[in-house]
């Protein structure tokens, strides 16, 4: 099947799933009498499995996977859009931390999470999400019963059939996107899966493992899901005076990576990649595949890896701006194809995936 990863997908059963009132309800017809299940039940009768288990909340329908260690995520259907991920991080029963910001949580307007992003960046195009009038469905699910659990939803967008792969293992969490051109001429688009990680405070928030990449000052990609608007995330700010940081960049210009540690109490902007003119040559210098993020407020820190044909790395941070949404604090990071457009010629597919990933245990 369409998995990136080590599972092998039963055969596809799709069922639609809305956030409208008026598709919440399904008819089945067994024999001679007729009932009437909620779209829940629906799903939970055809896909549900150990780990697997269709919910509704607020007229949205979402599906909660779990793993024996008792780590969860949840996921709205109608939009893929990944809003909770709380894995075990400590040892006692209960010490399940929540790893994504997502405001508000159970919501069909939910921004945060985890965000798969699709544009257009043709030519003629206006460089607007192409999953805008997009309806997920449920395409499959597995399930080993002890330590991993996977969900599979697709979607049309004009000529490109979309694959969505959300896998849950005890120690991370993965998610894959697959695009299929099957149209007469080629599609060009930008793509990313962004993740807006949770911190304590901005006070000890910082990735590590980007140490000698290029970088460039840049907007992340518009989505649906943004806490913040490409032209907020440009809005400049002075480094804080203890950090030692030099102000940002203007955008365009290109920079490498001195320190061992990037400290995101800063307010930021950055694609870690190589740069456009560098990817003519035959051979260059690739941004880092993996890093980490810290969260010293609570001891935690999450390898992000980059999977697939992904070539740039983001990384943003709100800075002051964090405060307009809450106390707490949050970054944004994730691979993504942004600098270079992504062409599907017809007939081919393009992949993708994000790992978020830790050994805190």
């Amino acid at each position: 099947m369409a998995s990136l990863l080590p599972f092998s997908l039963p055969k596809p059963n799709i069922i639609r799933a809305s956030s409208s009132s008026s598709s919440s309800t399904a008819t089945t017809t067994p024999t001679n009498t007729t009932t009437t299940l909620s779209l829940p039940d629906t799903l939970n009768e055809k896909f549900g499995r150990k780990g697997i288990k269709f919910l509704e909340s607020n007229n949205t329908p979402f599906v909660e996977l779990t793993v024996r260690n008792g780590s969860s995520m949840r996921l709205q259907i109608p939009n893929a859009h990944v809003t909770s991920y709380k894995p075990q991080v400590n040892w006692t029963d209960d010490c399940f931390d929540e790893v994504l910001y997502t405001l508000p949580a159970d919501s069909s307007t939910s921004k945060g999470g985890v965000a798969l992003i699709i544009n257009d960046a043709s030519d003629s195009g206006t460089k607007a999400s192409l999953l805008s009038d997009s309806q997920w469905t449920v395409k499959g699910s597995n399930s080993d019963s002890i330590d991993a659990v996977q969900v599979e939803l697709s979607c049309s967008a004009g000529t490109l059939d979309i694959t969505y792969v959300i896998s849950l293992f005890a120690q991370s969490l993965a998610t894959a996107v697959i695009l299929k051109n099957t149209g007469r001429k080629a599609v060009t688009l930008t793509s990313a899966i962004l993740s807006h990680m949770k911190t304590k405070r901005r006070n000890g928030t910082a990735i590590e493992g980007l140490r000698a990449a290029s970088y460039c000052t840049h907007p992340p990609p518009p989505s649906p899901f943004q806490l913040l608007s490409p032209s907020e995330a440009m809005i400049t700010e002075s480094p804080v005076w203890f950090t030692f940081e030099e102000p940002e960049k203007q955008p365009g210009s290109w920079a490498t990576q001195e320190g061992i540690i990037t400290n995101l109490q800063n307010k930021l902007s950055r694609i870690y990649a190589a740069p456009p003119k560098e990817r003519l040559k035959s051979i260059y210098n690739t941004s880092p595949s993996k890093y980490e993020t810290i969260d010293q407020g609570r001891g935690l820190t999450f390898r992000i890896i980059r999977m697939g044909q992904f070539e740039d790395n983001y990384v943003g941070s709100p800075g002051s701006l964090a405060k307009k949404f809450g106390n707490e604090y949050f970054i944004c990071t994730g691979p993504a194809s942004v600098l270079v457009p992504v062409v599907v010629n017809p007939g081919e597919d393009w992949r993708g995936a994000q790992v978020i990933e830790h050994d805190n245990l």
